[in-house]
């Protein structure tokens, strides 16, 4: 068991009855989760980036829990964002693709923090609304798909992208938007630690997505690459040092040994990223060895860079144990001693709160993928996948990912047992998704808003 849970196991109960947290011995964690946006597994130095310098990324590495086998819920923006806030895979949850609304009869994290007593709020992309994935409005309160709709006390958010002198819920800000939010976040944190309250913090940067946008002083080192690529590598520098802004901004207000950092990505990186000509022989690839981009199934566009610190319950190491987005909701469930039935009784993720001070053999559960067309099940070493641009009839692919990370050679033909189990526990679970497309999980059954037609299931299994 954790040690984590092992503090906070004892007021449960409490916490349940009374509806916020009881005084303990040792405070509730605060809890702030940070994604990237189409920041891929390769881009920090700790990594070995051949141009990337990011200090503040290794610093956090060096001092906490580096999982170099964390996966993104889904390649793209939308679908990964829902699998965080709910424990699902997102076709459950009706975010099927970029620029889907969530059902917001989803149980969701926000809430599940918010009726254990915690302060609740989201600050930056949001996207879980109802908009064309080229929309680049600010959040209005009215918008019926809010964060607030969906839990948070408190929201600073953009429906898609911004960069530079955002504006965030039709309020104006001056600098680049990484560091805004960092610092937005850090009042909040401040002004509920005054209160006395814990609180959950979602941070979702903008960047490195397209449209890039960086100042020159960030550009400046990447001056020899073509426009895009030096802009985007800059937008990551910032985002670096907002990190670092945020690392020493808790421990100025005295609550760093109990917060807990966890930094993901939503998806793999981008291709046509260049390194440029001083960097001959290097490939350009924002996903090193992996094979793929953002939107492929392949490892490249679901393998994310991923740190989880806390000083005061994860000891620094190394992790390849593999997980997930899914697996945030019920890992922090047993790790801030949530309501067990704060989430769906149907849900795709399990806790990895063991994975914090051991190293788990094996993964008991696989992950499966399913998004856009693609699907992916993942079982610890071996991954059984058909590409997001696949027909529903195109053959599935094999590969141990652990041995052959590039994806270079298919053992379809080599393991047909391995192949036909996992199709067949695929199929199970595709067909548990779509009785969940249906509503079948909701009390209510499915409601949907105005003018939206049901969504019809064409995976297999269907």
């Amino acid at each position: 068991m954790a040690k984590s849970l092992r503090r906070f196991f004892p007021v449960l109960l409490i916490a349940a009855c009374a509806g916020q947290p009881e005084a303990v011995d040792e405070p509730w964690p605060n809890v702030v989760l940070l994604m990237a946006d189409d920041m891929g597994w390769a881009q920090t130095g700790y990594y070995g980036h051949p141009l990337l310098k990011t200090p503040h990324f290794d610093a956090m590495a060096a001092a906490g829990l580096r999982m170099d086998r964390f996966y993104a819920g889904a390649p793209s923006c939308t679908p990964t964002r829902a699998t965080v806030i709910t424990g699902r895979t997102n076709d459950r949850t009706g975010a099927f693709r970029v620029g889907d609304s969530i059902n917001k009869q989803e149980k969701t994290l926000a809430q599940a923090f918010g009726q254990a007593g915690y302060a609740t709020a989201h600050f930056g992309k949001w996207h879980l609304n109802q908009v064309q994935p080229s929309g680049n409005n600010p959040m209005p309160s009215d918008d019926p798909h809010n964060p607030g709709e969906l839990g948070f006390d408190y929201w600073l958010s953009h429906t898609n992208q911004f960069n530079l002198d955002p504006v965030l819920s039709e309020k104006q800000f001056e600098g680049d938007s990484s560091e805004v939010l960092v610092a937005e976040a850090l009042r909040y944190l401040s002004e509920q630690s005054e209160n006395g309250k814990p609180v959950l913090a979602v941070i979702w940067y903008a960047s490195p997505h397209r449209p890039f946008g960086a100042f020159p002083e960030d550009e400046e080192p990447f001056a020899e690459l073509d426009d895009a690529s030096r802009t985007h590598h800059g937008e990551i520098v910032a985002m670096d040092r907002s990190i670092g802004a945020l690392r020493e901004g808790l421990r100025e207000l005295g609550i760093a040994d109990n917060t807990l950092l966890w930094f993901t990505s939503d998806n793999g990186g981008l291709p046509n990223i260049s390194y440029g000509p001083e960097h001959p022989g290097v490939r350009p690839d924002t996903t090193g060895h992996l094979r793929g981009f953002k939107k492929d199934f392949y490892e490249g566009g679901l393998r994310v860079p991923t740190i989880i610190e806390w000083p005061g319950g994860i000891a620094p190491r190394i992790s390849n144990f593999p997980a997930s987005t899914m697996d945030i909701f019920p890992t922090l469930i047993e790790v801030a001693g949530l309501d067990p039935e704060s989430i769906n009784a149907v849900h795709d993720g399990i806790s990895i709160a063991d994975v914090f001070d051991s190293e788990p053999a094996r993964r008991d559960q696989p992950i499966g993928f399913r998004a856009s067309g693609g699907l992916a099940w993942l079982d610890n070493d071996v991954k059984l996948v058909r590409n997001y641009f696949s027909e529903p009839d195109d053959p599935f692919e094999l590969y141990n990912v652990v041995d052959d990370p590039e994806e270079q050679h298919d053992l379809i033909e080599q393991q047909p047992e391995i192949a036909a189990r996992m199709r067949a526990e695929l199929d199970a679970w595709n067909r548990s998704v779509d009785k969940s497309i249906t509503g079948a999980d909701y009390p209510e059954g499915m409601v949907l808003p105005s003018g939206r037609e049901p969504k019809e299931t064409t995976e297999p299994g269907a």
